[in-house]
């Protein structure tokens, strides 16, 4: 597997365009995004839990009914969310993109971010569809409009592609994710879009996302709050040529590995820029008795308040990630537990078997000086393991999020 370049443009037959719509005031941003792919894909997507969802989450998962799309489109700057006409302006918005693609609108993966509650008029997307279409193409430099029309607070860029192959034959896996704050995923990610060239059934193309996001984008958080319109879709126009995937086989497993890989990388990318954030903290928990319980260990501590402000002052403050195993829930034996903190800088044990032990303030504090941290968590009572992603808590998220809408 190999890291390669034009994000979701890298898989063969997808195109991609990002333009300013006059959906955001700021004419200096981009704010409508489409992907497109040149032949019908499978495809499938996975959605907020949360009981407020966009309207675009509606309208998609009514277009995904039939397991295929051929385009995904996405405005940034008003999530399409609680309004009263939220479902008519998706519905739209998609016969409009049908009509200048000349596809069906049933064919069609929506979504949007921004501000909730604000209406979203229908006429950008009517006088700047065509010139979002006309201007398709697959650079690297359409990847990366395509990129900068989903971003909101996002900082940086957050994307990759991979190639492998399958049967001899070259394969692609490309993805972009956006994503700063609002960001404890329950199904999906902020936004996340997947394109891939590898041909696979849409039951093992669902199993490999619903596999890959249990333990990838579900376990990060910056602050704790479910979006409205979370969402990872994926598609996959088979024109790699491979042979098709349809059963749990040894080509599935080399598709679920670069898949995984993708994401994993997109949930660390995510973490590393959430809102005000100065560190990526990464918590492994290993030595578990099952997977679930390394996974509920590792998301409560990623999830601490405290312990995010103590990463920000770089304080080896280890009690913070003994309270937050404390009130998990997870079925662990207190007085087994060791904790370590990490980074390029060196690592130091801070707690053996429950308790504190002596260690350098002065190393620890250079330790977590550094911009990315793993905090360790040894239960010694198994052999499973677990990653959660996050980022500390800094005076800038509560700047960020006071004037969000201004």
């Amino acid at each position: 597997m190999e890291i390669v370049n034009k994000g979701v443009c890298a898989p063969i037959g997808f195109s991609a365009n990002g333009i300013h719509a006059g959906i955001r005031k700021n004419k200096s941003k981009l704010d409508l995004s489409l992907i497109v792919s040149q032949c019908k894909a499978n495809a499938f997507a996975m959605y907020t839990t949360n009981l407020v969802k966009g309207a675009p989450i509606y309208v998609t998962k009514n277009h995904l009914a039939d397991g295929h799309a051929i385009a995904m489109i996405c405005n940034s700057g008003n999530a399409n969310t609680c309004n009263a006409d939220g479902i008519d302006i998706a519905n739209k918005i998609c016969e409009i993109l049908a009509k200048s693609l000349n596809i069906d609108a049933n064919d069609i993966i929506i979504a949007s971010t921004g501000v909730i509650g604000q209406p979203l008029s229908i006429k950008p997307f009517e006088d700047n569809m065509d010139k979002l279409v006309t201007g398709l193409g697959n650079s690297e430099e359409h990847a990366d409009r395509a990129y900068q029309g989903i971003m909101t607070t996002d900082t940086k860029k957050k994307e990759i592609a991979v190639k492998f192959e399958l049967d001899g034959k070259v394969c692609h896996i490309g993805a972009m994710t956006k994503g700063s704050g609002m960001i404890h995923p329950q199904m999906a990610t902020m936004l996340c879009f997947i394109t891939t060239d590898v041909s696979i059934s849409s039951p093992m193309l669902k199993m490999a996302l619903e596999d890959c996001v249990g333990d990838t984008f579900n376990m990060v958080s910056v602050d704790g709050d479910t979006s409205t319109n979370d969402m990872v879709s994926i598609m996959a126009n088979g024109l790699a040529l491979n042979n098709t995937i349809a059963n749990n086989d040894d080509n599935y497993n080399i598709f679920l590995k670069a898949l995984k890989f993708v994401l994993t990388n997109l949930a660390m990318q995510m973490a590393k820029d959430g809102e005000g954030a100065t560190k990526l903290l990464i918590c492994h928990t290993y030595k578990a008795k099952d997977k679930d319980c390394a996974k509920v260990v590792s998301k409560s501590v990623i999830c601490s308040s405290l312990l995010k402000a103590a990463m920000f002052g770089s304080d080896a403050n280890w009690g913070r990630v003994l309270c937050a195993i404390g009130y998990c829930k997870a079925n662990v034996d207190i007085n087994k537990i060791d904790v370590s903190f990490s980074s390029k800088a060196g690592s130091i044990l801070v707690c053996k078997n429950g308790a504190g032990v002596d260690f350098s303030e002065e190393k620890a504090k250079e330790i977590l000086s550094l911009d990315e941290i793993t905090i360790d968590i040894c239960l010694n009572d198994g052999d499973k393991e677990a990653y959660a992603y996050g980022c500390d808590l800094t005076y800038d998220y509560v700047r960020i999020n006071g004037d969000y809408r201004s």
